[in-house]
């Protein structure tokens, strides 16, 4: 009897794991960044910063306003390139929403960033510094040796226009993926990764990992005065643990152990609102993993799932927030015969 329960047991997980992974994200396709004035923050992340500009173009009607839960938009929006990777730039053309907290901190559980690459971390600094670029870290900060996963990495935050934290960071051979080695002659690389704050790693885990399908790479406990320096928090003390789906940047958790999480994600945040991250993420199922984060109970921006089609190809997307607050848009892309 207990063979056969034994043997049950294990059926019923295996049907599970095959429901679940069905439906689970297969890339991280971009990171969308809410701008309040597209014509500054463009000229910033192309010329400042390198990226190139793939599309430019506006969206309204029922299905847009569905999906970011906002009636009455008309939202541009401008597709950039660093390396492999993607950003999204969305400006609110007919609506405006609150700016980023000036007194705002790494540690507050809305703030989140891209990590830019480069190939030499001072002529990188120097280029920031050439356009007046506002400091978050001192200076640049090499970890030490009593950080061996992160040991000669290079960092350093800063913000653009709108005061959205990013951060460059230059790996030394051995730290990194293989092709951050590759440089080109190029200053700016790519996009890394996209770090979040967050209360609880198990509770992320399960979200991102158990849910979403994206694979836990390895993790690192941060502390330390460079540390410090660099997120500009006294004392802190950090878990770090980093995912990777197959295919674009990967999630970065950032748990504070000290001082421990700072404010809670706003309730009431609306899409138009600047510190509004969205991280878009590619799925074959859309409507299956909508229907398990459903029955998860997790809480979403859009009000259902959204089926739009442009230009011969058809979606179905819908943004759900994570456990402490941040978007991820989940989208199915089915190209028509």
């Amino acid at each position: 009897m207990k063979q056969l329960l034994k043997y049950f047991l294990l059926f019923a997980l295996a049907v599970l794991l095959n429901y679940v992974l069905a439906a689970q994200v297969t890339r991280v396709d971009a990171i969308g960044i809410t701008v309040k004035d597209m014509n500054r923050s463009l000229p910033f992340y192309t010329d400042v910063l390198g990226f190139e500009k793939v599309s430019d173009e506006e969206m309204q009607g029922t299905s847009v306003e569905q999906l970011k839960a906002l009636f009455g938009i008309n939202i541009r929006i401008v597709r950039l390139k660093l390396g492999d990777e993607f950003i999204e730039l969305t400006d609110y053309l007919t609506t405006g929403g609150r700016s980023i907290p000036e007194n705002q901190k790494s540690n507050d559980l809305s703030f989140q960033h891209i990590a830019i690459v480069v190939s030499d971390m001072e002529q990188a600094y120097q280029q920031l510094r050439k356009h007046n670029v506002e400091h978050v870290s001192t200076s640049p900060q090499t970890l030490p040796k009593s950080i061996p996963g992160a040991e000669g990495i290079k960092a350093f935050y800063f913000h653009d226009p709108d005061g959205h934290n990013l951060e460059l960071i230059f790996f030394p051979k051995g730290k990194g993926q293989t092709k951050w080695q590759e440089q080109n002659g190029k200053l700016f690389l790519g996009i890394d990764h996209t770090a979040i704050g967050i209360s609880n790693t198990s509770t992320s885990h399960r979200f991102y990992s158990t849910l979403l399908g994206i694979e836990r790479k390895g993790e690192s406990f941060n502390k330390g005065i460079e540390q410090e320096h660099l997120n500009n928090i006294q004392d802190a003390s950090l878990h770090i643990t980093g995912y990777r789906s197959a295919a674009g940047p990967g999630v970065e958790f950032l748990e504070y152990l000290k001082p421990g999480p700072g404010r809670s994600y706003p309730s009431d945040t609306r899409a138009d609102d600047l510190w509004f991250w969205q991280t878009n993420m590619i799925t074959s199922d859309a409507e299956k993993l909508y229907k398990q984060l459903k029955a998860a109970n997790y809480k979403f921006v859009s009000n259902k799932l959204i089926h739009q089609q442009q230009n011969g190809v058809y979606t179905k997307s819908f943004i759900v927030k994570d456990p402490d607050g941040h978007a991820v848009q989940i989208t199915e892309y089915i190209i028509e015969k």
